[in-house]
Parts: C-alpha cells; structure tokens; sequence
C-alpha cells in the first residue's frame, strides 16, 4: 500500500476506482502517403467518422433527460461530423494530394473554423468553437487513444488529472464523481469551490498523481486527514468503511441544522444565501433567505459557443424560478485569471490574476456585455433579481458600469421591453483598493458583497492557484478581518446591504467572526449551510463581538484558528 498526500479542500472520504482524465492535445504533422493506398486511408477516416458519431450518440443519450441543453451541444457536433462540405474535404484532400487523414482532418476543419470565426454574425462565429472540438474528437479517434470524457462516465469513479478547468467541472457528470484528486489547485480553486458545491470529496496539490496512479486502481480518498491510499489492503479497507460511515453519521446530525432559522444564541437572526453555478434545480433553494451569488460564467463555460442573449435569458429566469421567490444577485461574466472560454481568444499575460478580466474584460467587449445585461434586465421582469460587477477596483469602474446598464436600458424601453426599472445595481468587494473606500463606494452602489477568495489573494500579493506560497493564502489572518471590519461597518452605516460570498462565509469558524465584526448575510455552498448554523446558535451576540475583537489583536492566521477553534470546542 502506498500513502500520497494532498490538501483536503472538500471533506469526505471516498473508496472506489481511479479514472485519470487526460485532456486530448492533437499533434498534427503536414505528411503525405504513396500512390494507391487512397481508398486505405479514406476507409480508415469513415471508421473514425462512425466512432465519433457513436461517442456523440452515447452522450446525447446520457444527457437528453438530465441536461437537455447540453445534449443540444452534442446534437449540433453531430450534425458538423456528417457535414457534406466537410466530408468532401477531407475526401478530397486524400484522394487527389495524398493526404494522410490527421493532417486532411486538421486541415479541413480549421479552415472552416478560420472562416467562422471571421463572420460578423457572433452566433456564426461562435460555431467556429464546435468545429474544433469535432476536429480534436476525430483526430483522436484517429490516434487511437480513448476518450476522456467527464460528461458520460459509465461508472462510479474518483477523478484524477493534472487539473480540472472550469468548463471540465461545468460538463461533470456529478452522480458519477465520487471523489477528485488534482496536482495542482488550492482551496479557493474553481475545482474546490465546483467540488464543495456538489458534496464531493476533493484533495488538491497530490504530487505527481497522475503518473503513480493508473486507471481502474483501487484507493481510499481520505479528505479528512488529506491523504491517498494506494491499493490498501482488506483491514484498511474495512477500517475506512467504519470511518466512512461515521463520518455519514456525523454529518447527517449536523444537518439537523440545515432547515433551522439562522439564529445566535441571544437570538439575533441573520440571512443565509447560496452560492449557485448552474441553473439546475436545487432542494438547498428552500433552505436560504437568498441567491448571494450566482455565477453566470459557467453559463457561457457550458456552452460550446457565446450564449446568444435569448439562451442567457432563459438560463437566468430558470434560475429566477427555481429560487422560490428569493432575491437572486446575478454576477455579470467573471472570466480571466483561471477562468477561460475555448470559444473566446484572449491574449496571454504575465499575470492574468492582474490582468483584463471580469468587468474590465466586459468593458473592452461592450457588444458581450450589453448582451449580458439585456438578457438579464429582461429576466428581471420575472422575478427579484440584482446585478452585481465582478473585480471593481474604483469609483471609475461603478460609474462605468452603471453607465452601460443605463444605456441599455434605454434601449429596452425604447422597443417597449418589461424589465424591472428598480433592479439594484451592486458590486463585488475583492480588490483591497475599493475596500479601503467603502465608505465612497458604499454612496455609488444599492449593495456589495465581498468576495473573499480574490480580497486574500490580492491582499496577501499570493497567487492562489500555486501550491508553493499555499501557506502564505491566509483567509483568516488578522488583517483580513481588520479590513472585512471596515467594509462591514461602512456599509451598515450607509444602510445599504453587505454580503459575504467567498468561501470564508461558508468556514464556520470564520463565519463566527464575520458575525461579531457586524455582517448578517452569508452566501455560501449549500454543503456548508448546517455547519455554519450549529456553529453560531452556540454563541450570543456579545460573545461573538468579544471574539472579533481579541481576533483584530492577534499576531499571526495561526494564532487566530486557534483562539477560536478552542472557543468552539468549550461548546462541543
């Protein structure tokens, strides 16, 4: 039996088979065979044309009841596969240049992608994006190298790769993950978050995971104690299943709390929200106050295109919908850094996390955001939804964006189009520059909402994604609540609503401290609801200020966990 560790950033333990997702890459080489060995090489791109439609059949299977708008996807790639023009092309290319078909694919079908993507109509450039991923399907096929795919897995497995990019994680067949395991990645990664969203198990930063573990191996995934058993053996098997049924227990009575209205001891209530990334229904919904947080990227990392202002609409009234009534805060597209669209060219940067992304990113594309903003302005007629702007680091950035808002919707109401004319315009806290003038933002804004994760890493200057300074990524260090403290307090003294969406609202104990330092609403993963309730009905109002206060005086993160960790404990 062989130990790997690894950082748990999703408690669980899980026990199954590994499956290693490798990501296709297409090595293609300009190559050429001898004269007739044509209907050789045509005969062997058909059998890969007739497995990829195959692979493309099983998929839209899989998905047509659970996610039938991403079968759509899958229908449109086989509709490409079967085009004549390209079939033609490819034909052709083998049978008068003596072409090899890899090189006759790749040819073909990025010809066709560069003359999309040059179109005027966005919705036909867009399509550039399917006919590459058709392309990388059949080269495959063609390399002789299985699929790796996280959208129709067959069995229960744990997943092991490198990393998982977003629009991996978007695609995720989650009834079948029962455990991830990356190289690379750290708490406040998009797979972490994905992970503690969907209740599973997670650990990050394994080195060199997936060249020790190979698939179909049997482990044990301890994200407890943040280790990886490699081929354990019968007794460790049996003494994991005892682990794991006790960790079951423990949490089926920590979820006791999950439908308890938010109180503290002294009975002082306040608000729960729920962090969401999909537009799929969730029983959570009837356990929150409100939709803090609801992450429209993963509408546009779904698709295999830019959604058209119609797909975005009725994504966000579903959304509208399956919240039961409850104010739903939409945040406009967050893309950069980490976070990228396969159909989108963006150029590369030294420092993505300090670069043009979120709403500096729209406004350089005002067309893409204009378009977010009507489908979102239209879906605001159908219930209380509340934009919110992503990575505001002035005054300059609100004005600007509230002046694109204003701009379309005059345009709404130039063509006679419902929205709600009251629709709160907020922003998030995550640059520590806006922060330190909450007070001036505070006038400019009807609400905000911190998001934790970036305010660490931009004010800690650590690049959250790099498992060498993981330790330097302090959430909880005494600076970080000295300044939570003061944008806390500038927006209660304006009488305008803060939130907390990062994942420190979700850390119970950093929840605790929030609480003293004057917050009352938190947004988090539905996974820790019930442990943040139990946590704070332990302890009065008074108690928690006193809490706050000695943690604003402390030295060290270290010192801060543990001072209120024993000040939980006490309570059981």
């Amino acid at each position: 039996m062989r130990i790997l560790k690894g950082n748990p950033v999703s408690r669980g333990v899980a026990l199954g088979k590994v499956y290693i997702y490798k990501a296709f890459k297409a090595d293609v080489h300009e190559s050429y065979f001898e004269a007739g060995k044509e209907e050789e090489f045509f005969r062997k791109y058909q059998d890969a044309v007739a497995n990829a439609e195959k692979e493309l059949d099983s998929i839209v299977t899989a998905m047509s009841e659970s996610s039938p708008e991403k079968a759509k996807i899958f229908t449109a790639h086989i509709e490409i596969l079967m085009d004549e023009e390209v079939q033609e092309g490819v034909k052709e290319m083998i049978f008068e240049s003596r072409t090899m078909p890899d090189y006759a694919v790749d040819e073909v079908y990025t010809t066709f992608a560069t003359l999309l993507e040059k179109a005027k109509d966005p919705l036909i450039a867009a399509r550039a994006a399917d006919l590459r991923d058709v392309r990388n399907r059949v080269l495959r096929i063609l390399k002789g190298e299985k699929e790796s795919n996280l959208s129709s897995l067959r069995e229960n497995v744990i997943v092991v790769a490198h990393d998982l990019l977003p629009s991996d994680t978007a695609t995720m067949d989650r009834n079948r993950v029962m455990g991830i395991i990356t190289e690379v990645g750290g708490a406040t990664s998009h797979t972490a978050i994905i992970a503690r969203s969907y209740k599973i198990p997670a650990l990050l930063g394994v080195a060199d995971a997936t060249e020790i573990m190979r698939n179909g191996d049997n482990v044990i995934m301890d994200a407890l104690a943040g280790k990886v058993l490699l081929d354990p053996e019968k007794e460790t098997i049996k003494e994991y299943q005892e682990k794991l049924v006790e960790y079951i227990k423990e949490e089926r009575e920590t979820s006791q709390y999950l439908d308890k209205i938010p109180l503290v001891a002294s009975g002082e209530r306040y608000s729960i929200g729920l962090n969401v990334g999909s537009t799929d229904p969730d029983e959570n919904f009837k356990y929150v106050d409100f939709v803090g947080l609801f992450r429209t990227e993963f509408v546009y990392m779904g698709s295999e295109h830019m959604p058209t202002e119609q797909e975005q609409f009725d994504a966000y009234k579903r959304v509208l919908a399956n919240a039961m009534g409850n104010p739903v805060t939409l945040r406009t597209l967050d893309i950069g850094g980490d976070k990228t669209l396969r159909y989108m060219v963006m150029p590369k940067e030294e420092n993505p996390f300090l670069g043009n992304r979120a709403l500096r990113l729209c406004l350089d594309h005002i067309d893409m955001f204009k378009t977010q903003l009507r489908a979102a302005l239209r879906a605001s007629a159908f219930g209380p939804l509340q934009i919110m702007f992503p990575m505001v680091g002035t005054i300059d950035d609100i004005r600007a964006a509230k002046a694109v808002v204003n701009e379309v919707k005059e345009d709404l109401r130039t063509k006679g189009i419902a929205f709600d004319e009251k629709i709160l315009i907020g922003i998030m806290i995550e640059i520590p520059s806006i922060g330190l003038i909450a007070d001036m933002a505070a006038k400019e804004v009807d609400f905000a909402s911190v998001g934790t994760n970036d305010l660490t890493q931009y004010l800690h200057a650590v690049d959250r994604m790099n498992p060498a300074i993981t330790s330097h990524y302090q959430s909880m260090s005494p600076s970080m609540f000295r300044i939570l403290g003061r944008i806390f307090a500038e927006f209660n003294k304006a009488g305008k609503p803060i939130s907390v969406c990062g994942e420190l609202a979700g850390d119970h104990l950093g929840a605790l401290v929030m609480f003293g330092l004057g917050l009352r609403k938190f947004s988090m993963n539905a996974a820790n609801i019930s442990r943040v309730k139990r946590t704070l009905s332990l302890f009065t109002l008074e108690e928690t200020e006193d809490i706050a206060k000695k943690v604003q005086g402390l030295s060290t993160e270290a010192e801060v966990i543990s001072y209120i960790k024993g000040e939980v404990d006490k309570r059981g």
